[in-house]
């Protein structure tokens, strides 16, 4: 098992498709963003232990109905992507004028 320390707005990718954004939390609560292919099922352990599911392929029932994004996390979303990209023209001409 592999423990990360993050920061709000840091992520972590898995494998090529995978990415999970931390965007805060406090001491009990973190909360993520996980930008997935709908091919993967993605559910939380409480959802799995409350219908007696293991996480495993083939075990795959919707714990929510499909629907749009609301405006703020559209927002949030954009707002992370915005920044990346900054950080990456930064890293760009950073390298290209040392």
């Amino acid at each position: 098992m592999l423990k990360l320390t993050v920061k709000p707005g840091e992520y972590v990718l898995i494998g090529e498709d995978i990415k999970i954004v931390f965007t805060g939390g406090s001491s009990n609560n973190l909360r993520i963003l996980v930008d997935a292919p709908r091919k993967y099922n993605i559910a939380r352990s409480d959802a799995l232990e409350r219908y007696g599911m293991a996480a495993e392929p083939g075990n795959e029932v919707k714990h929510y109905r499909d629907r749009e994004l609301s405006p703020e996390a559209k927002e949030k979303i954009r707002q992370i992507l915005m920044a990346e990209r900054r950080q990456a023209r930064k890293m760009q001409n950073n390298s290209q004028n040392p």
